[in-house]
């Protein structure tokens, strides 16, 4: 909340607009004389560590409105002198890490090509924001010449920037770097994007691959599958395909569909897709409410649509799984949904998915014990109650 006033605020001062900017003309003369004085960063550096260890207000509030036009107004090159002369400062790590990341997210916005060229050190420092402004920087200067962006990664693999230090082998950046660089090249270049990925050691191609969330067309969305199919172990595929589905469930049912029509998914991965978007997307309603019979029949009308003959069984898993989103469903509560769609269809897989979905040791045995004697099939029944033990 405190972030987005800040921006509003400043969004205010850029336009012209609001209460800040009509508040009095010497005011804003005064800030903007202000704003052309060096600024010296060490000072500024312990007024952020005492605005972020308690709530901003007032003068506070004004502060760092001012140091966010002042970085605002500053041209790339001296976001640049600012950061290098920031790293050279005998400041604690977190200090520096604020003022770095304030100027380095300003650079990225300004120049994303001069913010690498600059500021790849950075990349491997413990705050993992920081890689992450880079990553996005890379993507921008890909998106804007691939080409370049290209040439210039390659150049610092083969320098040793993005070597790995880790038993694994595996360099997270690079990875990063990796699936941000194939997310562009696959709307603009699949030939290049396919030789990009079978250049990473198999193991982590999936992860290249899982890092690109958001597509430029419904081709690249496309183009990524086929990539996935063509590029990843079996195993690999089907973390690719349902983190995507995961992603889409997050909005809702239909937005899966789409995805899984837009891809071509095939059957196999259709049924994936579903069981791991249903668990989500049941998990997120969890964390606000008690999932209710209409949360179930909703889920359950487009599994069956999606998935025929299989909505019995994934339903009650899902309504089992319910109990871990933060315990907002009891077992009794959830036992009972079982037992309603159960009378309901008449299926036994409704409760063996929410017997099997369960840690029954941790549940009360004389209810749990009443719903495993309506399963018919007896082996069924043994291996529930053995389970009890």
């Amino acid at each position: 909340m405190r972030n987005t006033a800040l921006k509003a605020r400043l969004a205010d001062r850029s336009s012209g607009s609001g209460a800040d900017a009509t508040a009095s003309t010497a005011k804003s003369a005064n800030l903007l004389a202000s704003d052309k004085e060096p600024i010296d960063w060490k000072k500024m550096a312990g007024q952020i560590a005492e605005m972020q260890s308690a709530e901003v207000q007032g003068d506070d509030t004004r502060a760092l409105l001012r140091l966010r036009i002042k970085i605002h107004a500053l041209s790339k090159e001296e976001l640049v002198a600012a950061i290098a002369e920031i790293a050279a400062l005998d400041l604690p790590a977190d200090s520096k890490g604020r003022l770095q990341r304030l100027l380095l997210y300003r650079l990225c916005e300004k120049d994303s090509e001069l913010a690498l060229r600059h500021c790849l050190d950075q990349i491997d420092g413990k705050d993992g924001s920081m890689r992450v402004l880079l990553t996005r920087a890379m993507k921008s200067w890909a998106g804007n010449d691939p080409a370049a962006a290209t040439a210039w990664f390659d150049q610092q693999i083969a320098a040793g920037k993005f070597d790995s230090k880790s038993l694994d082998g595996k360099n997270a950046a690079r990875i990063e770097f990796e699936g941000s660089l194939i997310g562009v090249l696959i709307s603009t270049d699949i030939a290049a994007a396919t030789a990009r990925l079978k250049s990473l050691p198999e193991d982590q191609r999936g992860e290249a691959l899982r890092k690109i969330r958001n597509f430029a067309t419904p081709e690249a969305q496309l183009a990524h599958a086929n990539l996935v199919r063509t590029g990843l172990s079996q195993k690999a595929q089907t973390e690719c395909f349902t983190q995507q589905a995961s992603h889409q469930a997050r909005t809702g049912y239909a937005e899966v569909t789409e995805y899984l029509d837009r891809i071509k998914a095939t059957p196999a991965e259709r049924a994936v897709c579903v069981e791991k978007a249903a668990g989500v997307r049941i998990r997120q309603l969890s964390q606000d409410k008690k999932v209710s019979r209409e949360d179930i029949d909703t889920l359950r009308e487009w599994v069956a649509s999606q998935v025929p003959g299989t909505a019995d069984k994934l339903t009650g898993k899902v309504i089992g799984e319910s109990m871990r989103a933060d315990q907002k469903l009891s077992f009794p509560e959830a036992a009972a949904l079982a037992n309603q769609l159960h009378t309901t269809s008449g299926n036994d897989e409704v409760l063996i998915g929410f017997l099997t979905s369960c840690d029954l040791k941790q549940q009360p045995s004389e209810e749990a014990r009443a719903l495993i004697a309506k399963i018919s099939d007896t082996k069924q029944r043994e291996d529930f109650l053995g389970r009890l033990k």
